[in-house]
């Protein structure tokens, strides 16, 4: 292990860091009233407890009242930042790991309807599309008025204790004074390259002049924009290089891309399906023409890649920000010898997703994350051993399984199909998702390290759980597509249909997505790739709003070309035969307006309707009569035992209560099983 390059320390000047793997600058959206409070610690606390050799915190800290929050920022403006941030670098030092935080002002990259209610700022008047604020063009004396606040939010942070700080040069104000696709300003703020750099030159250079030469400064830079008239390699290079002589920037977090549209923002973060670490080789040729020390994230979910970029020299500091989103604890079961026990990171990106919907950073299958005030990460051993039942095979049930295992209760599993998955297995059949297969893998590794039973091919009745003489039963058995509720409803096919390959429609496909999830967009994709004339109909403003910003992109991406049409606002009222094909009444919510297509065949996506025959059979039956106490769920204590005569508790999770998603049916699983 010693011989591991992950594990070798590293000198960022005078501070030592114990091994090459950070957790980069990202904001989880944790923060209470814009302080980094107990929630916040915990879930950093738990990455440096897992052997991470620096959390990078707060992505995105806002420095100035002007660059209000656009997802939870940090507010580093406010002078009671420091003790909590004081607390946060506490408890991750006292485990080992080194603390920073990422400074910014947002520029155009938020709204002016957020925060205190004042304009945006930019260096040039076009809104950036992602947020949609028409900037307000910057003038000088809000310029040195920025200078000032990051200098004195760079001195809040020294104050707290933390190792250094991180400049975000790359789609906020910084990078919009650089890049001449946002700067519209003249001389001396504006024109050459050297008047674009000089916001974030004299930003830093106050910066330095406030906390002195052994206060470690980073930035976070767009080392090429990829786009004509954007910054170019050979400019940003040129850029750094007078930070770095004069002694300016100490470390440097290489990006590559823009992050102004949702598309944009897939190629500087990519998702699952897309190529692992894609700008790796480019960060490599950064770090070999500047010497400087460098770290780079952008999809390198695994270690043998992370390990992979340290032992070729193409960086000094890997960041694995999602994967440790997955596992908090990767380094640590590294060094142990436990790789084959790491909970991989799926590129579901569920978690950046919901942060740019104005949610809250969750892992799609680690409930544990973000909730660490009340589900562990590492499971304890049960007081004493119970026999625990599930009825189901798919993510919740696995999870629930993998639970009371590891807790060291006696589990079978009782699943009707031949192989574990549920709905994951089905949706991983596209090529594009098939690595959230790893969520049924994983558990199904783990669940054999601890000797859970599985009959497959098993409907399992009543009878057949209570002759395994259970103490606790867990329903997990899912749910079975909605044909929708308009006359005619039975004449559709199901997403299920067309995603498991029992039906390929071809000619007019009319796909009806009252669901608005992955299914209904994976299903006219498929369709579409088949040469089926497509179009997505939705009763929504917008198409598909389950699926957020970043997952849509590589739909999008693929259907636009194929001619795909998208319909909003409008609603499938009647289907009826006639001849060889179907007549679809269409209406709208917000009219009487009605209209008829005539289509080869309807595909509906009308989300999923509980399995739960089974549940309300063993219903009676238990201590519990299945009732949950929602505020011991929502508080993270243990359950009640129930009053009632019988010999087991009964839970039911996930789709087999109601149409959720993935994350629901595991964190149901988690915070019931794990105190069992």
């Amino acid at each position: 292990m010693r011989a591991d390059p992950l594990l070798q320390p590293f000198d960022l000047r005078h501070l030592r860091l114990r091994n090459r793997v950070v957790t980069t600058s990202h904001e989880p959206a944790y923060t209470e009233d814009g302080m980094p409070k107990d929630r916040y610690c915990a879930y950093h606390e738990e990455r440096a407890k897992g052997g991470v050799a620096m959390v990078m915190t707060a992505g995105s800290a806002s420095v100035s009242r002007s660059s209000p929050p656009a997802f939870g920022n940090v507010l580093a403006w406010k002078d009671e930042v420091v003790p909590w941030m004081a607390r946060l670098a506490e408890a991750c030092h006292a485990h080992g790991a080194a603390v920073m935080i990422q400074l910014t002002h947002l520029g155009r990259r938020t709204r002016w309807d957020r925060g205190d209610w004042l304009p945006v700022l930019a260096p040039g008047p076009e809104r950036e599309p992602a947020h949609r604020a028409s900037p307000k063009i910057i003038e000088d004396w809000e310029i040195d008025r920025i200078i000032a606040d990051f200098a004195d939010a760079a001195q809040r942070m020294q104050a707290a204790g933390l190792d250094g700080v991180e400049f975000e040069c790359y789609g906020h104000l910084m990078d919009q004074f650089l890049s001449p696709l946002t700067n519209a300003l003249d001389a001396p703020w504006g024109g050459s390259l050297e008047n674009r750099g000089r916001f974030a030159a004299e930003v830093l250079r106050a910066v330095r002049a406030r906390v002195g030469p052994d206060f470690l400064l980073g930035l976070r830079f767009t080392a090429d924009e990829e786009t004509e008239g954007g910054t170019t390699p050979e400019e940003a290079l040129a850029f750094v290089r007078g930070l770095r002589d004069e002694g300016l920037v100490d470390f440097l977090n290489v990006i590559r891309g823009r992050i102004h549209t949702d598309p944009a923002l897939t190629r500087v973060i990519p998702l699952g399906g897309m190529p692992s670490a894609p700008h790796l080789d480019f960060a490599g040729r950064v770090r070999a023409e500047l010497d400087l020390p460098t770290l780079h994230a952008a999809r390198i979910p695994d270690v043998a890649t992370a390990r992979h970029a340290i032992a070729a020299g193409l960086l000094d500091l890997v960041g694995m920000t999602r994967a440790h989103m997955a596992d908090p604890h990767i380094l640590r079961k590294v060094a142990e010898g436990r790789e084959d026990e790491i909970r991989p990171c799926v590129g579901a990106t569920y978690c950046l997703d919901r942060i740019y919907q104005g949610g809250e950073a969750l892992c799609i299958h680690n409930a544990a994350t973000g909730r660490e005030l009340a589900l562990p990460h590492v499971l304890s051993p049960a007081a004493r051993s119970r026999r625990v039942v599930v009825v189901g095979a798919g993510p919740g049930g696995l999870e629930a399984a993998r639970v009371a295992a590891e807790r060291g209760h006696a589990v079978s599993v009782l699943e009707a199909a031949s192989e574990p998955g549920g709905q994951v297995r089905l949706l991983s059949r596209t090529a594009r998702r098939r690595e959230m297969m790893g969520i049924i893998d994983w558990r199904m590794a783990r669940c054999a390290a601890h000797d859970v039973a599985f009959r497959w091919n098993h409907w399992a009745e009543a009878e057949d759980v209570l002759a395994l003489d259970p103490d606790v039963v867990v329903v997990a058995t899912g749910g079975l597509p909605d044909p929708g509720r308009f006359p005619g409803a039975d004449l559709a096919l199901s997403a299920w249909d067309v995603l498991s390959g029992d039906a390929q429609p071809e000619g007019r496909v009319l796909v009806w997505d009252e669901a608005g999830d992955h299914a209904g967009l994976q299903a006219a994709q498929a369709l579409a790739e088949a040469g089926a004339q497509v179009e997505v109909m939705t009763p929504d403003r917008s198409f598909a709003p389950e699926v957020m910003g970043m997952n849509l992109t590589p739909y999008l991406r693929a259907m636009q070309p194929l001619g795909v049409r998208l319909t909003v606002a409008e609603r499938l009222l009647a289907l009826r035969r006639e001849g060889n094909g179907l007549v679809a009444t269409v209406g709208t919510d917000y009219s009487d307006h009605r209209t008829e297509r005539r289509v080869d065949a309807v595909v509906a996506n009308a989300g999923t309707r509980p399995l739960d025959e089974i549940y309300f059979a063993l219903k009676p039956l238990s201590r519990n009569r299945g009732a949950v106490d929602h505020d011991a769920l929502a508080e993270g204590r243990p359950q009640p035992e129930g009053r009632h005569d019988g010999t087991f508790t009964l839970w039911r999770i996930g789709d087999a209560v109601a149409a959720r998603n993935i994350h629901a049916a595991i964190h149901d699983a988690l915070r019931l099983l794990k105190d069992v």
